[in-house]
């Protein structure tokens, strides 16, 4: 088992670290901005995709997310004071505002987001180690 790690310079490297996230369990309590740094991380609870099978229900891991260069947060549709509440995100995407900058925003179950406007993007996903059997494999609705 092979912790993972990876680095997003543009929006395609974005796409495979949102691939890698969704579905993960986040803690709002372990979201924040540490202005003074210009970042903004969150550890989670992602669900190893690599790792399912169809009989099986997988792993969980424990990973870290982090964002640099970020100027300033917005977040809208949970209470960012709710600590305890936890939500699943579904996706995280990156738009171009004025080149290199834009918006990175951080998708969750429910209408949820965070949206961070950046400078360029620069984002880091790192697996911490912790692994679990997973309760149960997310599932989605064909739509």
């Amino acid at each position: 088992m092979t912790d993972l790690k990876l680095l997003a310079l543009d929006s395609e490297d974005l796409e495979v670290i949102s691939a890698h996230v969704q579905d993960a369990v986040v803690r709002v309590g372990d979201m924040g901005y540490a202005r003074a740094d210009r970042r903004f991380a969150l550890l989670m609870n992602r669900f190893d995709w690599e790792s399912a099978d169809a009989r099986g229900k997988g792993l969980r891991k424990r990973a870290g997310l982090h964002f640099d260069r970020v100027s300033h947060v917005a977040i809208a549709g949970f209470d960012p004071n709710a600590r305890d509440g936890v939500l699943e995100l579904l996706a995280v995407t990156f738009s171009v505002t004025d080149d290199p900058a834009g918006i990175v925003e951080l998708s969750f179950a429910g209408g949820g987001t965070v949206r961070l406007t950046v400078e360029c993007l620069e984002a880091r996903l790192a697996d911490l180690g912790a692994a679990w059997a997973a309760a149960a494999k997310p599932a989605h609705s064909l739509e």
